[in-house]
């Protein structure tokens, strides 16, 4: 099959053309790039914070602002590829995110920095959404299980070496350009990505005609963003007035958004979010998950990072080098749990995933507590090990046991939505760090006593971890709302296999984002 001919979903796979395994490699490649720079940022923010001279403020930007535009994104850049071709839209965004990883590498101000991040996220919501419906109108049926066995594999190496090259690559100093080369190293994979997937990517489309909703996109991006950014800001500005209005008036934004999605569905089927889905029980209850598990997240993997290298002292290498246990568990566990404990035990596991990570987190705060400034690296293993497998247990099965009593023709969007939801939780957690970490330091204090950072890093850091384990502690309680066994949503194959794809996106942990 030409690579150059527009397929639709329901056309048959060529298994004589060998390219299609080029074409795997290639969209991989891509989803390993976003996953490593998701991961690979954290790890060297003191570095941008000294070099750049950025605020505290800006440092959550850095992050929250690629989490909210990806987040925004998502949902229209797979609608997006549905209409107007995957390939093209994931060569559009494969293209988007090598420029804007060259702009946050070349920054010269943290607001370029902070924009061009933006960017980046914006490319990437068009450019992930594709990899797995390429791989769909790639492979036949038969073959996709070995092939997302390997996209698994792939996902596991991407959150084990993102923390790790970043370290390594801020460590080393290459050419004295510090942080920078974490996001440089993105411009030769993503031109090779350019230049090869032009020529071994299979155009596909959506067998129906969609419609965007750019009137959605923009009521949920706005809401967000009134939501967020006075969050970020509140603090440094004394938290004024309008930030708090902003925050309340997000909360009418939501309900536009909600009031107009009900206008869309009815005016032509094609609204942004599919209110039907929140009906569903177990939905709305996986989606309350989501949410606040994306919280914890963005809260934990940023303060984490300024506690060791900030608080601590401690170099990238070895806050990189002692965060590798924490991925090895997160990765050991979700294969466990996927095969062997959820189809046994079924939402049992997701609760003892979650009373689990309270119970790491609990670990980490007594023994932050105890051993001070003078902690040690080995020390850290034990509760970061807990919360690993605890994590673990959760990211892997929870889609599916989220998706289980979804209708079998929503679930598709219901699997958009989840990993939109997720972002947004880890841009609001992001956000809140302002409030749980932040919170607890006198800037006034430390700038006349710089001695007493480290001490008043692991207070803030303790602070973090309480809250983290509270909302833990509500995760734990929600999950009674999802079925006690996922059920098999989807049978046989055509329409179903494409679902089914499109629910596997989520096994991908958004880490650090």
């Amino acid at each position: 099959m030409s690579s150059h001919e527009a397929v639709t979903d329901a056309a048959p796979q060529d298994t004589s053309d060998k390219r299609r395994w080029i074409a795997l490699a290639i969209v991989m490649t891509a989803a390993f790039m976003d996953l490593v720079d998701a991961t690979i940022v954290n790890i060297a923010i003191p570095s941008i914070k000294g070099d750049l001279g950025a605020s505290l403020g800006t440092i959550q930007w850095i992050t929250a602002g690629y989490a909210l535009a990806f987040a925004a994104g998502l949902i229209t850049g797979g609608r997006l590829g549905d209409i107007y071709g995957r390939k093209r839209l994931f060569l559009l965004g494969t293209a988007g995110f090598t420029l804007a990883s060259a702009l946050c590498g070349f920054a010269t101000s943290p607001e370029m920095l902070v924009a061009s991040r933006l960017l980046q996220g914006a490319a990437a919501a068009m450019m992930v959404p594709q990899v797995l419906s390429i791989i769909h109108v790639t492979f036949p049926a038969h073959e996709r299980g070995k092939v997302f066995g390997m996209f698994g594999a792939i996902i596991g190496l991407g959150a084990v070496s993102g923390p790790l090259l970043g370290a390594l690559l801020t460590q080393w100093n290459i050419a004295g350009l510090e942080w920078r080369p974490i996001f440089l190293i993105n411009l030769p994979v993503g031109i090779a990505g350019l230049l090869l997937g032009r020529k071994f990517i299979t155009e596909s489309k959506a067998p129906k005609a969609l419609r965007l909703d750019m009137v959605g996109v923009l009521l949920v991006t706005a809401a967000l963003l009134m939501l967020i950014y006075p969050l970020t800001r509140g603090r440094e500005l004394d938290w004024p007035l309008w930030g708090h209005l902003m925050m309340a008036g997000s909360v009418l934004v939501f309900g536009a958004l909600v009031a107009y999605e009900k206008y869309k569905t009815k005016k032509d089927g094609s609204p942004l979010v599919e209110l039907s889905l929140f009906r569903v029980k177990s939905f709305a209850a996986g989606i309350a998950v989501q949410l606040t598990f994306g919280v914890v997240l963005g809260i934990f993997f940023l303060v984490w990072t300024l506690y060791m290298q900030i608080g601590l002292g401690w170099t990238a290498l070895r806050a990189g080098l002692t965060g590798v246990p924490f991925s090895i568990a997160v990765s050991v566990a979700a294969g466990l749990s996927v095969q062997k404990l959820v189809p046994r035990f079924g939402r049992k596991v997701l609760q003892a995933g979650a009373l689990t990570m309270i119970a790491g987190v609990l670990l980490y705060l007594f023994e932050a507590g105890r051993y001070g400034t003078g902690i040690e690296s080995w020390q850290m293993i034990p509760p970061l090990v807990v919360m690993g497998l605890g994590m673990g247990l959760i990211v892997a099965p929870l889609t599916d046991a989220v998706l289980s009593e979804v209708p079998q023709e929503h679930a598709g969007s219901a699997s958009g939505l989840i990993n939109t939801t997720g972002q947004m939780g880890n841009a609001l957690g992001l956000g809140l760090v302002s409030v749980v970490f932040f919170g607890s330091i006198d800037d006034e204090r430390l700038a006349e006593v710089p001695a007493e950072v480290g001490a008043a890093f692991t207070n803030a850091f303790q602070n973090s971890l309480g809250w983290a384990a509270g909302v833990l502690a509500v995760i734990f309680l929600v999950m009674f709302a999802l079925p006690a066994k996922p059920k098999q949503h989807l049978e046989g194959g055509g329409d179903a296999d494409a679902d089914a794809d499109a629910v596997v996106v989520e096994k991908e942990p958004a880490l650090t984002r």
